[in-house]
Protein backbone atom coordinates (compact mmCIF):
# COMPACT_ATOMS: atom_id res chain seq x y z
CA UNK A 1 0.00 0.00 0.00
CA UNK A 2 1.29 3.75 -0.73
CA UNK A 3 1.55 6.43 1.60
CA UNK A 4 1.92 9.94 1.90
CA UNK A 5 4.47 11.10 3.93
CA UNK A 6 4.10 15.28 4.41
CA UNK A 7 6.44 17.39 6.04
CA UNK A 8 5.66 20.13 7.77
CA UNK A 9 8.45 22.31 9.56
CA UNK A 10 8.90 25.80 10.52
CA UNK A 11 10.49 27.84 7.18
CA UNK A 12 11.86 30.45 9.56
CA UNK A 13 13.62 28.58 12.07
CA UNK A 14 15.39 27.10 8.75
CA UNK A 15 16.80 30.33 7.23
CA UNK A 16 18.21 31.04 10.55
CA UNK A 17 20.82 28.06 10.86
CA UNK A 18 23.98 28.16 9.69
CA UNK A 19 24.80 26.72 6.32
CA UNK A 20 26.97 24.20 7.61
CA UNK A 21 23.73 23.43 9.98
CA UNK A 22 21.47 23.27 6.85
CA UNK A 23 23.76 21.48 4.89
CA UNK A 24 24.05 18.54 7.22
CA UNK A 25 20.33 18.53 7.91
CA UNK A 26 20.01 17.99 3.60
CA UNK A 27 22.75 15.51 4.46
CA UNK A 28 20.00 13.47 6.31
CA UNK A 29 17.72 13.66 4.14
CA UNK A 30 19.57 12.33 1.34
CA UNK A 31 20.91 9.21 3.76
CA UNK A 32 17.21 9.25 4.65
CA UNK A 33 15.97 8.91 0.39
CA UNK A 34 18.91 6.72 -0.10
CA UNK A 35 18.12 4.71 2.46
CA UNK A 36 14.38 4.15 1.29
CA UNK A 37 15.30 3.65 -2.53
CA UNK A 38 17.27 0.45 -0.84
CA UNK A 39 14.60 -1.17 0.82
CA UNK A 40 12.47 -0.77 -2.28
CA UNK A 41 10.26 1.64 -0.32
CA UNK A 42 10.79 4.85 -2.02
CA UNK A 43 8.21 6.25 -4.53
CA UNK A 44 8.91 9.67 -5.06
CA UNK A 45 9.69 12.46 -3.15
CA UNK A 46 10.09 16.42 -3.86
CA UNK A 47 10.74 19.58 -1.58
CA UNK A 48 8.31 22.20 -2.24
CA UNK A 49 9.66 26.09 -2.64
CA UNK A 50 8.35 27.99 0.46
CA UNK A 51 5.14 28.79 1.27
CA UNK A 52 4.99 32.02 0.04
CA UNK A 53 5.81 31.43 -3.81
CA UNK A 54 2.12 29.46 -3.29
CA UNK A 55 -1.27 30.14 -4.39
CA UNK A 56 -4.73 28.65 -3.50
CA UNK A 57 -7.28 28.56 -6.12
CA UNK A 58 -11.19 28.06 -5.59
CA UNK A 59 -13.77 28.00 -7.68
CA UNK A 60 -17.13 29.23 -6.21
CA UNK A 61 -20.98 29.24 -8.24
CA UNK A 62 -18.09 29.14 -11.82
CA UNK A 63 -16.18 32.11 -10.31
CA UNK A 64 -12.24 31.03 -9.44
CA UNK A 65 -10.43 32.90 -7.00
CA UNK A 66 -6.74 32.90 -5.83
CA UNK A 67 -4.69 34.36 -2.98
CA UNK A 68 -1.35 34.34 -3.09
CA UNK A 69 0.49 32.15 0.05
CA UNK A 70 -0.93 30.09 2.35
CA UNK A 71 -5.06 30.07 3.55
CA UNK A 72 -4.13 30.08 7.47
CA UNK A 73 -1.11 31.03 9.23
CA UNK A 74 0.19 28.11 11.02
CA UNK A 75 3.84 27.82 13.11
CA UNK A 76 4.56 24.73 10.00
CA UNK A 77 4.76 24.85 6.80
CA UNK A 78 4.27 21.77 4.49
CA UNK A 79 8.07 21.69 2.90
CA UNK A 80 8.10 18.73 0.79
CA UNK A 81 6.89 15.09 0.72
CA UNK A 82 7.97 11.26 0.16
CA UNK A 83 5.63 9.04 -1.28
CA UNK A 84 5.79 5.22 0.01
CA UNK A 85 5.42 1.91 -0.09
CA UNK A 86 4.38 0.29 2.99
CA UNK A 87 2.73 -3.36 4.17
CA UNK A 88 0.89 -1.17 6.44
CA UNK A 89 0.16 1.95 8.51
CA UNK A 90 2.52 0.98 11.28
CA UNK A 91 5.49 0.47 8.34
CA UNK A 92 4.41 3.41 7.29
CA UNK A 93 4.73 5.55 10.35
CA UNK A 94 8.43 4.22 11.08
CA UNK A 95 9.42 4.77 7.65
CA UNK A 96 7.86 8.85 8.69
CA UNK A 97 9.69 8.93 11.80
CA UNK A 98 13.16 8.15 10.45
CA UNK A 99 12.39 11.80 8.02
CA UNK A 100 14.80 14.32 9.72
CA UNK A 101 12.18 17.07 10.29
CA UNK A 102 10.23 14.62 12.70
CA UNK A 103 12.65 15.92 14.71
CA UNK A 104 11.82 19.69 14.56
CA UNK A 105 8.19 19.47 13.05
CA UNK A 106 5.81 16.96 12.20
CA UNK A 107 5.22 14.05 9.40
CA UNK A 108 1.60 13.82 8.30
CA UNK A 109 1.18 10.24 7.67
CA UNK A 110 -1.67 9.15 4.85
CA UNK A 111 -2.97 6.21 2.77
CA UNK A 112 -3.62 6.81 -0.94
CA UNK A 113 -6.52 5.81 -2.33
CA UNK A 114 -5.28 3.33 -5.30
CA UNK A 115 -8.16 2.77 -7.96
CA UNK A 116 -7.93 0.31 -10.21
CA UNK A 117 -7.38 1.24 -14.26
CA UNK A 118 -10.88 0.75 -16.01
Amino acid sequence: MKYLCLIYDNESEWQKFPKEVQDKYMGEYMAFGDSIKKSGQYVGANQLQPSHTATVVRSRNGKVSTTDGPFVETKEQLGGYYLVEAKDLNDAIQVASRIPSARSGAIEVRPIVERNAA
